[in-house]
């Protein structure tokens, strides 16, 4: 699919722009200049053309922002992937220092560049427009950013400009594993070092991460989408509105995903907020592998590993069948694991169970173990059929559904994962009436 990138300098409107095209709240706007920190991406289409579009940092030279290096990177790479670039520019402005030094870049690119200029909100300021002739791009398109104004003659610009489509675009159907956890437990670096290369800023400052950075993964013959996140705290240390955005995109990226991966700190252990995210998950019927990162600083002897292990599944009991894998991101120590284990999870999360086997299998079971009977009735369970639904659901024929209790629903889920792998997969179980 075509791509195309918008780049400028901070605070011109690139994020606005970027949720005027694909449609939606996708990109975190504030009036904070950086706000934006990783490229993000969407999709979009107009007359029948679908493409990508790539919202990426600010570009700036000489600030505060610990991240402007990375931030820098980050826009060159954006330029390099992009089939067609728009060069956001502000009238109000006019032509700044930043804004010549990103025309060079863009210039020596050799790239397909289209000229906007934004926050044209009357007829005076369209006079404003001519001075940006001098940067040698062609003519510029004056647009409205926050009401849409001027957006459809760009789009038409943008298609016109794009490379011809030589194929059919695939269908948007690939699995999503989300990677999920506490800021700072290493979500961004296991998503680099996965990809193989530096396509989301890492630093000690926990809160890096603020957009929800979906990348396409095509590699030893796994085809998925890998969501990294913002790191989530709970309610009373969000202390900012931009930090409060960010956990929102986080919750909606986990209700998206078919499985997450939930990244702990073998330094600090699994502390309450894992605990929430874990049964965030858990409600939301997604598949789940447990991360336990940074190995390589925890002290071990014999049993370390499974004692670990041991303590997780006694904190996330009942449903204690989840894949954990051990890893140091930094060292690159089982990484290709939970890859593998997350593609398996996705395996189990669309086995179907054909009937005559589920019913051959469970129902001597239940004979051999029928429900305890309930104030004098006796229960009998008398079909069992798997339902039509993304994640495995099973519904039990009863005669009286209303006197069956939670250990034995916990009973019969244990031996339907005992007979078939649902490992990382939550079972609903549901009672009906005969």
């Amino acid at each position: 699919m075509s791509l195309v990138a918008i780049v400028g300098r901070p605070n011109v409107g690139k994020s606005t722009l970027f949720n005027r095209l694909v449609g939606g709240r996708q990109a975190i706007v504030d009036a904070t200049a950086g706000t934006t920190r990783d490229r993000h991406y969407g999709k979009t289409d107009w007359n029948g053309r679908e493409f990508s579009v790539i919202d990426t940092g600010g570009y700036s030279v000489g600030s505060d922002d610990v991240f402007e290096e990375d931030i820098r990177k980050q826009v060159m790479l954006a330029i390099d992937e992009a089939d067609v670039i728009l060069f956001l520019v502000e009238v109000g402005t006019g032509i700044t220092d930043l804004d010549e030094k990103v025309a060079g870049q863009l210039r020596r690119s050799g790239k397909k560049v289209l000229l906007v200029v934004n926050k044209i909100d009357n007829n005076d300021q369209m006079y404003g427009i001519h001075e940006f002739h001098a940067f040698g791009l062609g003519e510029p398109y004056a647009v409205s950013s926050m009401s849409g104004s001027g957006t459809g003659d760009l789009l038409d610009a943008v298609v016109a400009a794009l490379p011809d489509q030589t194929k059919a675009d695939e269908l948007d159907d690939l699995p999503r594993i989300t990677i999920v956890g506490r800021p700072n437990v290493g979500k961004s670096s296991l998503t680099n070092a996965l990809l193989g290369e530096e396509r989301h800023i890492v630093t000690p400052v926990a809160g890096t991460t603020r957009d929800s950075i979906y990348t396409r993964y095509n590699k030893f013959g796994m085809d998925f989408y890998l969501v990294d996140t913002a790191g989530m705290r709970k309610k009373g240390k969000t202390m900012d509105d931009l930090e409060f955005y960010s956990v929102m995109r986080s919750i909606r990226a986990i209700e998206a995903s078919d499985v997450c991966v939930l990244m702990l700190d073998a330094e600090s252990g699994i502390e309450a907020q894992d605990m929430n995210i874990f049964r965030l998950i858990e409600r939301n019927k997604k598949g789940c592998v447990i991360v336990v990162n940074k190995w390589d600083l925890v002290e071990k002897d014999n049993n370390t590993m499974r004692d670990w292990r041991e303590h997780l599944e006694r904190k996330i009991a009942p449903w204690s069948d989840v894949p954990i894998v051990f890893t140091s991101v930094i060292n690159k120590q089982r990484i290709m694991e939970v890859l593998q284990t997350a593609m398996k999870v996705c395996e189990n999360r669309a086995r179907k169970v054909p009937t005559s086997q589920l019913n051959d299998y469970i129902l001597p079971v239940i004979e051999a173990t029928p429900p305890p009977s309930t104030k004098g009735k006796y229960i009998r369970i008398k079909y069992v059929t798997q339902l039509a639904s993304p994640t495995p659901a099973f519904a039990f024929f009863v005669n009286l559904p209303q006197y069956i209790r939670d250990p034995y629903r916990r009973f019969l889920e244990n031996k339907l994962r005992a007979q078939w792998d649902f490992s990382g997969v939550p079972i609903q179980i549901f009672f009906r009436q005969k």
